[in-house]
């Protein structure tokens, strides 16, 4: 299952320019005075880590069957990232921790981020590798909680929460800047979601996402 997509805050200008209070989604300025989960957003590329359910002919082998893919089924990843995740997840070990953890079948989601991987790539090690932030059971999205387990149970690294705020002290904080987890540089942004999970009428999660960098170039939304 792909990746959704993860819509920005605010409208832009054909410049470029994002148009602070123009929502791109009624729903976010309704929500807006409301409690957001925010965590750390990594710059790098997306990957999933699908976990097959497991079947009979590998069942008795003791292990997962695992593949990863990008964003899309068709998406290239960097090369040094592949040897990485194919040292990682097809370990021995990992595929019977893999088995153990998701019988039924799981889909991890995550940045691959690091040395040569988008701008800020060196901010994030020498060492290209994978940082988790999602994960889907049986159509089920896990809480953070559950996440973090999952990376702590796997030794992945994990983004973490960065606090419950209502959006527009998320913007707040964005728009100062803030330093990440991973170094002493500022964080590419957050990502925000309503601490009781919703879904709009289409059945797509209410997440969105505010960039340090959308800041650099602002206009006020012109009010009549």
């Amino acid at each position: 299952m792909l990746y959704h997509k993860i819509q920005p805050l605010f409208k832009r200008t054909e410049k470029g320019e994002m148009i602070t209070g123009a929502w791109t989604d009624p729903v976010f300025e309704y929500l807006a005075g409301n409690l957001w989960r925010c965590t750390e957003k990594i710059d790098g590329t997306n990957i999933r880590v699908t976990i097959d359910p497991i079947s009979e002919t590998i069942r008795s082998i003791g292990q997962a069957e695992v593949r990863f893919d990008g964003r899309t089924d068709d998406a290239a990843l960097p090369a040094r990232l592949v040897n990485w995740m194919v040292g990682k997840f097809f370990d021995k070990t990992m595929l019977k921790t893999l088995k153990g953890k998701f019988p039924d079948g799981a889909i991890l989601y995550g940045e691959g981020c690091g040395d040569g991987i988008g701008k800020m790539g060196a901010h994030y090690g020498p060492q290209q590798g994978f940082v988790l932030f999602d994960v889907n059971v049986g159509g089920w999205w896990l809480q953070q909680d559950a996440v973090n387990d999952v990376a702590e149970t796997l030794e992945l690294r994990c983004v973490k929460e960065v606090g419950c705020y209502t959006l527009h002290e998320a913007i707040d904080i964005v728009e100062k800047g803030y330093n990440s987890e991973f170094g002493n540089f500022l964080a590419e942004g957050l990502v925000a979601e309503p601490c009781v999970p919703m879904f709009n009428r289409k059945g797509e999660r209410v997440i969105t996402k505010i960039k340090t960098c959308d800041f650099t170039r602002t206009v006020e939304l012109e009010k009549s």
